[in-house]
């Protein structure tokens, strides 16, 4: 395994200036996002289409340091039925685009979520039974074909264009966001689809990434290092679901920590040895999201965790 970084973390930073940055921490590998609700400070999709020139700019500056693209993100919601929701679906269209000019065989985004009906234009996450309200029943059938749809179609456009893997976050929200609902999507669509797992999510909604990672063999296509801690005094009386601000930590039942803040080390090392023991063995991508510290701080202490525990 490889450690690299998602780059949004340093969005106040030019692409040279991020990458020189990066580098200055020993890590030679970058996740940018290229489409969706990131940043996309450091990968400008549309003008690197456009100018043949500026991609090998661009590359340039990649090979100039020994670095390399680890994946490219472009994840959002692509199955919101509103203007908004269509420009991300083109949107992960071009990043797929971009990935063949690019050589990347690999991106990293969201099953995204549908509304309940077709009349509906709100996306409804449905995290109960459908046994009761009557209307779940058929809101919750009616997002799965959406969704399915939806992924066959752009599947199809990903084969064309040479990708070889799509790794799906588990992120709560969306359509996927376990280990079964991958499985789900999957098992419909194509085995080109698979997760990146993310343990922090999976910490959230209550379940075992350790135990997750076992239950996910050659569907492992890539991994975030990001941590979950549970907040004690808080989590014991409110429960895992939080809807405050990721900002308001004091009084948040869960927070995204600093990796080695919610989970120890000894922990990590056997996430990552099972992760390696069903197949996966490819790059870690820090994900920086911890507001109980600063950015720097957080990027030290994560980068200092995994490279002692990643399977190397």
């Amino acid at each position: 395994m490889k450690l690299s970084i998602c780059t949004d973390v340093y969005a106040d930073l030019s692409y040279t200036e991020m990458l020189d940055k990066v580098k200055s921490l020993g890590v030679n590998a970058v996740e940018m996002t290229a489409g969706g609700w990131g940043a996309q400070k450091h990968c400008p999709t549309q003008k690197l289409l456009a100018d043949d020139n500026e991609l090998k700019a661009y590359q340039a500056e990649l090979v100039k340091r020994d670095m390399e693209i680890a994946a490219l993100n472009c994840s959002c919601n692509p199955l919101w039925p509103s203007e908004t929701g269509e420009k991300f679906s083109k949107s992960m269209y071009d990043c797929v685009l971009l990935a063949e000019k690019l050589g990347i065989k690999k991106i990293v985004c969201m099953a995204g979520l549908p509304a309940a009906s077709e009349t509906d234009t709100v996306p409804n996450w449905i995290t109960s039974t459908i046994s009761w309200p009557d209307y779940t029943a058929p809101a919750y059938e009616y997002q799965w074909k959406v969704t399915i749809e939806w992924w066959k179609d752009f599947v199809a456009h990903c084969k064309k264009h040479g990708l070889e893997k799509i790794a799906i976050e588990e992120f709560p929200g969306t359509m996927v966001y376990n280990v079964e609902t991958l499985w789900q999507l999957r098992d419909a669509v194509d085995p080109m689809i698979g997760i990146n797992l993310d343990p922090s999510h999976m910490i959230a909604l209550g379940a075992d990434p350790i135990v997750a990672a076992r239950n996910l063999k050659g569907a492992i296509y890539h991994v975030h290092g990001k941590d979950t801690r549970l907040e004690r005094a808080k989590v014991e009386i409110n429960g895992l679901p939080e809807w405050k601000d990721v900002t308001d930590v004091a009084d948040r039942s869960w927070n995204y920590v600093a990796v080695g803040c919610g989970q120890d080390l000894q922990w990590w090392k056997e996430f990552f040895s099972v992760c390696r023991m069903m197949g996966y063995n490819d790059f870690v991508s820090l994900e920086m999201e911890d507001f109980t510290m600063s950015t720097e701080a957080g990027v030290v202490t994560s980068i200092d965790a995994l490279q002692q525990t990643i399977s190397k």
